[in-house]
Parts: structure tokens; sequence; C-alpha cells
């Protein structure tokens, strides 16, 4: 009853959505509640949550039991969700820092995606 409360009280704050959702590889448990806010609808946050949903997707891989195998292929799609935010930032942010970094990450993740590529390519049984 408490839990109930509590979730009418959160759902009617501005600003936050409270949903049940089951789980669908982002991490949700059925019967959890995800709690989120958006501050606003605009372009830049429409595409980070794009993001984020291709990442994930991605990243709900069928686990083969080989933990090296597993992490590699799992780390792809998260350094591609990196890949993709970093892009976010460097079409619509402003900051120089943040931009400046926003090109290392696509470097980076870029050629460790490339090496993982070539690991998987070596080691998993087709």
């Amino acid at each position: 009853m408490r839990r109930i409360m509590l979730m009418a009280a959160m759902a009617a704050l501005p600003g936050l959505t409270l949903s049940a959702v089951a789980d669908d590889g982002m991490g949700v448990m059925p019967g959890h509640m995800a709690v989120t806010k958006t501050v606003s609808s605009s372009v830049s946050t429409q595409a980070f949550e794009a993001a984020a949903m291709t990442m994930h997707k991605g990243m709900a891989i069928n686990y083969s039991g080989d933990t090296d195998v597993d992490f590699v292929r799992g780390m792809i799609a998260h350094h591609q969700g990196a890949i993709d935010m970093a892009k976010v930032e460097l079409q619509y942010g402003k900051d120089p820092e943040v931009r400046k970094l926003a090109e290392a990450i696509v470097k980076a993740q870029t050629d460790e995606i490339k090496w993982m590529d070539g690991w998987l390519s070596k080691h998993m049984v087709k």
C-alpha cells in the first residue's frame, strides 16, 4: 500500500513520468517502475533517447556462456552508443571542451570497435 501511495505521489510531480514496464533488455525488471524526468523534448533530447534505445537493444544479446565473447559483443553496442551520443553533442553542443571530448570519444570508441570486431572474428564459434 505504501508503495502505491509513493508511486502516486511521484507521478503527480511535474516533469516526472512514471510507468510500469516489462524487462525490455534495458535493465528494468518486470513489475518494477521506471521513473524518467523529461526536461524538454528538444531535438537533441530526442536524438539522445534514440541513441540510448538503440544501444540498449544492441546490448540485449543472447549470452553464449563464454565470458570474453559475451563481454566483447555487449561492449560493441555500448561503444556504438557512446559514439552516437557524442555525435549528438557534436551536432548540437556548443561548449568547446565538451565538443573536444566528444571528438575524442568518436575516435577512441571507433578504433576499439574495429579491434573488437577483429577479435570476435577470430574467437567466435560459427
